[in-house]
């Protein structure tokens, strides 16, 4: 409990994932189990996932920028890749990653599956993928809608832009995760 009182992000969820998993081993009530994972899986986009991505960053984006550029069928080098039309470069920074957006999937599936007392089934992974592949391919859609030209990034690369990316990457994620729980979820209703 002291480590989670500092005031380090890193080393209080370093912290809360201790707990969590002290939790989940020792706990004799299932709720409190569920409750656990739900606080673990929390860490994955707060904590995890960033250091993670500290460590592989430059792959991460070599592999977008390797997907937008074979979508749009131009050259790529690193995680820059021309715009279809010749017109100059995209440069694919870390924001524009979809590892944040993964992370936050695996925690859709791992809350909805716990809030609906959710039996482990052998399509539990299928589900989580379907909802993960589906943010890689809203972003990697995106990113290449936005590398046709000059024009289709400044379309594509606005408050609406990310505003119709992040509903459907809501949409898909929530709706992957509830079919895979749809017998607990609709026996509850």
């Amino acid at each position: 409990m002291l480590l989670a009182i500092l005031p380090v992000g890193p080393v209080s969820w370093l912290a809360v994932t201790a707990l969590s998993l002290y939790v989940i081993n020792t706990a004799d009530a299932s709720s409190s189990r569920r409750g656990a994972l739900i606080l673990l899986a929390v860490t994955v986009p707060m904590f995890w996932s960033r250091l993670f991505f500290h460590f592989f960053a430059e792959l991460i984006l070599r592999i977008d920028a390797g997907l937008v550029g074979w979508i749009l069928r131009s050259s790529r080098t690193g995680d820059v890749v021309e715009f279809a039309d010749a017109s100059g470069v995209l440069v694919i920074l870390p924001g524009c990653s979809s590892l944040a957006n993964v992370s936050l999937a695996v925690l859709c599936w791992v809350t909805v599956s716990q809030l609906v007392s959710h039996k482990k089934s052998a399509y539990d992974l299928f589900w989580c993928l379907m909802a993960c592949i589906s943010v890689v391919a809203v972003n990697v859609t995106r990113i290449s809608f936005m590398g046709l030209s000059q024009w289709h990034y400044a379309m594509f690369h606005s408050w609406w832009g990310d505003a119709v990316a992040n509903t459907t990457i809501l949409g898909l994620t929530v709706g992957f995760c509830v079919l895979g729980v749809r017998r607990e979820l609709f026996r509850r209703i």
